[in-house]
């Protein structure tokens, strides 16, 4: 902490994140279990875009998202659990102003990042499912570019608002911050002026881009499931749902743990299970992606047999 000229108060260049737990037993079990997690996260996300990019029958919109969706997952989670698991090994871990700031865009851009393609994978699902005559041209190579353009423009911006409302908050006074990573709330909370402007600003490009996305992903499964009913054949109705189940059990995940931290009311749960659910939604949820769309999308299942094969007889 620097002292300001002519006076006695302090302008905070540092900052101590206080981390999950101070218990030395816990600390060691939540170590190793969120170090297993992460390169979980690492292998798994990595293994499902080179399959796509070696794979010919995975070169399809639906997967050129899903591969983008795992390099997103990769930067998302390597935004705080690397200094998470240093947080456990000793017994005060501090981090830089700019490396606070760094962080918080960091995770902003990511997060924004995965609205926005998750929001691009339900358009391409109404399109493969309501208009599968017209796929080739509405969902051609051209448009995927674009949509991908809009993923990380509206990325790039919405980490924008964070890091630039950051910069304009001054913190004089303690400089600890109750979390594991550098979290917008608890930084506003620690800054000794007038923080409603800064603070707006970001809720409201989050909150925007929260908004918009769920309309998307909500009309597109509406009309999908108007067509899906109107299906005659059991088996189609089987097929076409099968192809979205993946993609929801993305969304539910994503979007509930959002919910839960920024839409439902600040009284409601207590700081320790804010930190509980951004633990899932940061780490732990990264890591389940790739294993959802593997595990229960065909496809997936099918060219990674066809590339284990190819190895074998190679």
């Amino acid at each position: 902490m620097d002292s300001l000229g002519g006076g006695n108060h302090t302008a905070v260049t540092g900052f101590i994140l206080l981390g999950l737990t101070h218990d030395p037993v816990l600390r060691v079990i939540l170590f190793t279990t969120i170090l297993s997690i992460y390169l979980v996260t690492i292998s798994g996300n990595l293994s499902a875009i080179i399959l796509i990019r070696i794979s010919p029958q995975l070169h399809h919109p639906m997967y050129f998202f899903l591969s983008h969706l795992a390099l997103a997952d990769i930067g998302y989670s390597s935004s705080v659990t690397p200094n998470m698991l240093v947080n456990f090994l000793v017994e005060r871990n501090t981090i830089s102003y700019l490396g606070c700031g760094v962080q918080l865009g960091s995770v902003v851009f990511f997060g924004s990042s995965e609205c926005f393609l998750l929001a691009a994978m339900a358009y391409d699902r109404f399109v493969a499912i309501c208009n599968p005559l017209l796929y080739s041209t509405k969902m051609c190579t051209r448009v995927c570019v674009r949509l991908l353009a809009v993923t990380y423009v509206g990325g790039v911006l919405n980490a924008s608002s964070f890091t630039i409302c950051f910069s304009f908050l001054f913190f004089c006074g303690p400089n600890q911050v109750n979390h594991f990573f550098c979290d917008f709330a608890p930084l506003v909370k620690l800054s000794c002026s007038d923080s409603s402007i800064p603070a707006a600003v970001p809720s409201f490009t989050s909150g925007s881009i929260i908004v918009v996305t769920v309309c998307v992903i909500a009309v597109s499964y509406v009309y999908i499931l108007i067509t899906i009913l109107k299906m005659h054949s059991t088996e189609g109705r089987h097929k076409a749902f099968s192809t979205c189940t993946s993609h929801l059990t993305a969304v539910t995940l994503f979007y509930g743990t959002i919910t839960f931290i920024y839409v439902m009311p600040k009284s409601s749960y207590s700081t320790d299970q804010n930190k509980v659910v951004s633990v899932f939604y940061l780490v732990v949820a990264p890591m389940l992606n790739p294993l959802i769309y593997s595990l229960r999308n065909s496809e997936m299942k099918g060219a990674l047999k066809r590339e284990l094969s190819r190895k074998v007889f190679s």
